[in-house]
């Protein structure tokens, strides 16, 4: 992993956090108050870990000092178990774990497999035709309706069956956006489309992030020399339950 990779990770998410928050130089988890959080939906608290450290923003007060009272001596990593917070917090909802993978030029693995790969602007009709076909757990899941890139795609016979475009994100972030078709699923089109997308990003002087939950997809990501640094999770609480 090259240097700069965590140190352009940490500059994303503090500012994603919006409230002035910096990851422990030592290690640990800081909580900060940010009704504004982007790291969590609203209302929610977000908790995001890279290495050995942790960001946790919350709405409120009240639930700092939940927060505060329940993970003074939690490990980082056990941040990122639903189990773990589900024991020491009145969780009622969470979402994640998520991994969060990096990649440098130097580390670029480009996928070789030859597959003819075409270019659509965002938005583009056989996009939405594409996340239609399956269903809007794993059109939501991809985020490929909201890439602003260019959409990498491969073809089965007119209609696009793989499509893989970034979402630019602050701190010059390229945020992956792959969606394969169940029944192409296997055959390393994903692989073939993100790796277009991946080089596109890197030529615009961007950091490719991957953002994962499927082990399926996290392997398409460590093909193309993503290193994974760390995780993200999101748990709202049942405050009146707590306080």
């Amino acid at each position: 992993m090259t240097d700069d990779l965590p140190a352009r990770a940490r500059g994303l998410w503090e500012w994603l956090a919006k409230t002035p928050v910096s990851f422990p130089s030592g290690g640990g988890a800081v909580i900060a108050v940010s009704a504004g959080s982007l790291l969590c939906p609203p209302a929610w608290a977000g908790v995001v870990r890279l290495g050995d450290a942790a960001v946790i923003t919350v709405p409120d007060k009240a639930q700092a000092l939940l927060f505060r009272r329940a993970v003074v001596d939690t490990p980082v990593e056990s941040l990122m178990r639903p189990g773990t917070l589900r024991a020491l917090l009145p969780v009622v909802d969470v979402l994640g774990p998520a991994v969060l993978a990096y990649l440098s030029k130097d580390d670029f693995r480009p996928a070789d497999d030859g597959a003819a790969i075409t270019c659509l602007p965002p938005g583009h009709d056989d996009l939405r035709a594409l996340a239609e076909s399956v269903g809007p757990e794993d059109a939501a899941e991809s985020g490929i309706d909201e890439v602003d890139s260019p959409v990498f795609v491969v073809r089965d016979g007119p209609a696009a069956v793989a499509a893989a475009g970034y979402q630019r994100w602050p701190a010059s972030t390229a945020h992956l956006c792959v969606l394969t078709a169940p029944q192409r699923r296997g055959r390393s089109l994903a692989r073939q489309v993100a790796s277009e997308a991946v080089a596109h990003a890197l030529d615009a002087g961007l950091l490719p992030q991957w953002r994962a939950r499927p082990e399926a997809s996290r392997r398409v990501a460590a093909a193309l020399g993503f290193r994974e640094i760390g995780g993200q999770l999101s748990v709202r609480l049942g405050i009146d339950q707590g306080v």
